[in-house]
């Protein structure tokens, strides 16, 4: 939802069982089971994005009961938890993070019903639900912000941010309290003329924001959380939460200049302004320190384990990001997601090495939360792929997701190498911010299109014409196709999954970085607290590179290969790694 920060095959050449079996372990053994209290620590968690993930009753549109249709597919991926977002009732002004009832679900995605065997299937699986909680800013057509509108005396009014104009006289509405603008282009003021005062949205103009100055906001929200605890959920992902205040004093936000002192516009014609008076400010903390607390005393019977809070935390350093955490005996997020990393855009080993060495230093020994892909960014190719090597280098992405210490968060369809396919033109735009951004901003709709199940019509994604479009790629980019093939991206992801659940240093081995002064080559070593060691090392440029491991802590100078890409070498030392292009080598220490 925040859209301020918007911006080849390989083989298992040594099976995880053999590896296994040489350390005296079983995969049953595993130290990432999601049973256990601590489970979020090495957690594997999907985003699906309800609307294009499976349609189950041929309107087009995914469902919840599509999803429990796939849930062996998620298992089979090794998926300890599915992030869904928003599945409540909404006008869908913003595909439903514009909410008008915090406790239903939207009749487009099932019933109560629906959900609850969802919940209870998935649990079969040890898989669990996050609901996507949004406590910024509901619909404007939620009840309780028919009734603020309704009268500046309705005991709702301040519920909600409203302002008078500046200059504002009984015949003339003045000028917008400030200069703040919305995400989503242009003002974040809107007029209401029965009223006569503005209301705020960092977002659209039908999602106004919360007023957290108000206690009763703050009831009303822990009822919320205990109401989707009840029902089993396994924890929440909370949308664009640092942005629950806004600067007391009201003062304009700073215009923002380049290089030369000069103005510049954004995708929708504003003058670039910063946004420090409207996200990150300090009272945010104590209100997530309340709902933690919610959570943490609820009764766990429906589930073992934390329930567990995923914060979207898009922070300008690694000491916000630390602060996200909570102090010493007041907790807020188990897992603020790390976007410092995920969203670097490109591949720098120097930024990469020193922001997981932030990671993994800076984070007063919290668990990272790394994500590289989600519903509001272009997926993986767009950002990070040259063209001609994309496969390999969402190869590289994927290892560094999943074979750093802590939790990973990946987005549908990544497993199988799903493309950014947006709109060729503005009437075939869907997304709200293409509309407003068109041709700068094509909106989000190209990350948005429906999982590619197989090659049948509509992707088997659905018996009617879908809500977007299904990319050509379906035909040969689709799961049924990589399901049984050796060195397709499906088999890459859960070989990398399972290895990050069954190996000791992967699952919870700590991270340091290895051969700091290379450019092209990022290594790094982990070290599970029983002694054991894995080295990983990725190629980030388009030629053959070879690198020296040895050294640096690592106890030993041969390792057995657990994971490397199809034309890479088996290496006879450490000391002479070989990767061809954008190519990966996992191997354990002997």
């Amino acid at each position: 939802m925040h859209w301020t920060k918007r911006m080849a095959a390989c083989a298992l050449t040594l099976s995880l069982g053999t590896a296994l079996a040489a350390r005296g372990q079983s995969a049953s053994a595993s130290t990432g089971k999601p049973g256990t209290a601590d489970w979020s620590k090495n957690a594997v968690i999907l985003e699906i994005y309800p609307r294009s993930f499976q349609d189950s009753n041929g309107d087009g549109i995914g469902d919840l009961n599509g999803i429990t249709q796939r849930l062996d597919y998620l298992k089979s991926l090794g998926v300890d938890a599915i992030w869904l977002s928003p599945i409540y009732p909404s006008p869908q002004a913003d595909f439903g993070y514009d909410i008008s009832d915090y406790e239903g679900i939207d009749p487009q995605y099932g019933t109560m019903a629906d959900f609850d065997r969802l919940v209870a299937e998935a649990k079969k699986r040890q898989i669990r639900i996050l609901m996507d909680m949004v406590m910024n800013h509901s619909s404007d057509k939620h009840k309780w912000f028919l009734e603020s509108r309704s009268s500046k005396d309705n005991p709702y009014r301040d519920w909600y941010v409203w302002k008078d104009g500046k200059g504002e006289t009984a015949t003339d509405k003045g000028e917008a309290p400030n200069n703040w603008q919305s995400d989503f282009g242009h003002s974040a003021w809107e007029w209401d003329e029965k009223t006569r005062q503005y209301y705020y949205h960092k977002f659209y103009i039908q999602q106004p924001d919360f007023n957290w100055n108000n206690p009763k906001v703050h009831e009303a929200f822990k009822d919320i959380i205990s109401f989707w605890l009840k029902k089993g959920v396994g924890g929440f992902r909370f949308d664009a939460i640092t942005t629950l205040f806004e600067d007391p004093e009201w003062r304009d936000d700073e215009v923002l200049h380049d290089k030369d002192g000069k103005t510049f516009t954004n995708a929708y014609g504003d003058i670039s302004l910063n946004d420090t008076m409207t996200n990150n400010l300090p009272g945010v903390h104590p209100v997530m320190q309340e709902m933690r607390a919610v959570a943490d005393q609820f009764n766990p019977n429906t589930f073992p384990g934390t329930r567990v809070f995923i914060g979207e935390t898009y922070l300008p350093n690694i000491q916000e990001l630390a602060k996200q955490y909570g102090p010493p005996g007041k907790p807020e997020f188990q897992l603020p997601m790390d976007t410092q990393i995920g969203f670097i855009n490109k591949l720098d080993v120097a930024t990469f090495r020193a922001r997981l060495n932030d990671a993994e230093t800076e984070l007063n020994g919290n668990t990272p939360l790394l994500v590289f892909d989600n519903h509001d960014n272009p997926r993986l190719d767009a950002r990070y792929g040259d063209g001609v090597h994309n496969e390999d280098i969402e190869r590289v992405i994927a290892t560094v997701l999943f074979a750093s210490r802590g939790a990973a968060l990946f987005y549908y369809g990544d497993e199988i190498g799903m493309k950014t396919t947006p709109p060729t033109s503005k009437d075939q735009v869907k997304d709200p911010v293409g509309l407003t951004g068109w041709p700068k901003d094509k909106g989000r709709d190209g990350e948005r299109t429906p999982m590619q199940w197989d090659d049948s019509r509509n992707a088997g994604f659905s018996t009617a014409t879908p809500w977007l479009p299904v990319p050509p790629t379906y035909t040969t980019v689709n799961v049924k196709a990589e399901d049984k093939a050796q060195d397709s991206m499906l088999a890459w992801y859960r070989k990398l999954i399972e290895l990050k659940k069954t190996n000791a240093a992967l699952a919870r081995g700590d991270n340091a970085m290895l051969d700091t002064a290379n450019t092209k080559v990022l290594s790094w070593l982990r070290q599970a607290p029983d002694g054991s060691q894995v080295v990983v090392s990725c190629n980030f440029t388009a030629d053959p590179q070879t690198v020296n491991l040895s050294g640096g802590g690592v106890k030993g100078t041969h390792a057995n290969t657990l994971l490397k890409s199809p034309s890479g070498s088996e290496p006879q030392s450490l000391d002479k790694v070989e990767l061809p292009a954008f190519g990966v080598w996992i191997g354990e220490v002997r």
